[in-house]
């Protein structure tokens, strides 16, 4: 399995948190015992998080590190397991089945 973390993604993620929360970067760096500098650099994605940096921002932003990280890395595989899955499938299936998910993302933050 061969996945990347995007670190831009996932410090675009850490930021939108943190504004969704009303922090400055001052702040959630104070939080977590980082310069506002580190901050901002950790949210363009040009420094790499260690787990512990990650796990004082989850912390700070009441989030999981599941979440912030979900989104930063590569979905290919997940996307040609699918495909793999529903190759001789019926199109009736496949209709359904895009459907489904469709709706599910349509209102996963009701989930």
């Amino acid at each position: 399995m061969n996945k990347n973390i995007d670190y831009t993604a996932l410090g675009k993620r850490i930021k939108n948190k943190r504004i969704e929360k009303g922090f400055t970067q001052e702040q959630l760096g104070e939080l977590c015992e980082l310069s506002a500098a580190h901050i901002g650099h950790i949210e363009r994605g040009t420094r790499i998080l260690s787990v512990d940096v990650l796990f004082r921002i989850s912390q700070a932003l009441d989030t999981s590190i599941d979440w912030l990280v979900f989104d930063s890395v590569e979905n290919k595989h997940m996307f040609n397991e699918i495909n793999s899955v529903l190759k001789n499938t019926d199109k009736t299936k496949v209709t359904t089945f895009l459907n489904t998910v469709r709706v599910l993302a349509d209102n996963i933050d009701k989930l």
